[in-house]
């Protein structure tokens, strides 16, 4: 039977979590928004939409989401030439791959965007599909890139572990019936991470390889 490592990207493989919050607090200023730091860090991995929704309140001018979504994409696209993978992400996947997982990536990422964080994780030869926004209707902390990332495995819910850095992901996870483990390269304190679900906490991509043959892939300490 197969077995699947879904992967979610930002602040999991790529170390762009701190460019998102950057990007979109300069968006939000342009548009007269005054939104702290710490606020939009929390909220990141969420599909734009939502993001600005947790952000602003249902109550906004969503006249403007498109033009702050807009400004976004603007100002992080112009890094996307220099985006930096993770410590040991390549060597992570690559590891998984020779161990018979396949490999699939969970994204709120799409187009340029997906195609850039993939230039930069650089391990396109063993990544067997993406699940990205640009496949379903609605994004994590839903399940739905979960179940379309299991599809593409063609592998079922309890033979799959699901890998990501926020609270979100934690819930799609958990929501999809899949076991998953949480990194801390995104920023994300480990007790959120935890109570949200996570079976097990890493630093980074480096310190699950590290333990790969231990509690990551069996589920035991």
């Amino acid at each position: 039977m197969a077995r699947a490592a879904l992967f979610d990207v930002d602040g999991t493989l790529t170390d762009t979590n701190h460019l998102h919050v950057t990007t979109w607090w300069e968006a939000f200023r342009q548009a007269g928004q005054q939104v702290a730091m710490h606020d939009i860090h929390r909220a990141v991995g969420l599909g734009s939409t939502d993001l600005i929704a947790r952000l602003l309140g249902e109550d906004r001018d969503r006249d403007q989401d498109d033009r702050i979504s807009a400004a976004h994409k603007t100002l992080y696209g112009t890094y996307f030439e220099r985006l930096p993978a993770l410590n040991g992400a390549r060597d992570l996947l690559h590891a998984l791959d020779d161990r018979g997982w396949r490999i699939v990536l969970a994204t709120s990422a799409g187009g340029e965007e997906l195609g850039a964080l993939r230039r930069a994780i650089d391990a396109d030869d063993v990544i067997a599909g993406v699940a990205s926004a640009d496949d379903v209707s609605s994004g994590k902390p839903a399940p739905d890139p979960i179940h379309h990332a299991l599809e593409i495995a063609e592998c079922p819910a309890e033979e799959a572990l699901f890998v990501g850095d926020t609270v979100w992901d934690m819930q799609a996870a958990s929501r999809a019936g899949v076991r998953s483990v949480a990194l801390l390269c995104g920023g994300i304190p480990r007790r959120d991470l935890e109570e949200a679900g996570a079976s097990a906490v890493f630093a980074d991509p480096a310190d699950m390889l590290e333990h790969l043959d231990g509690e990551v892939l069996t589920g035991k300490k």
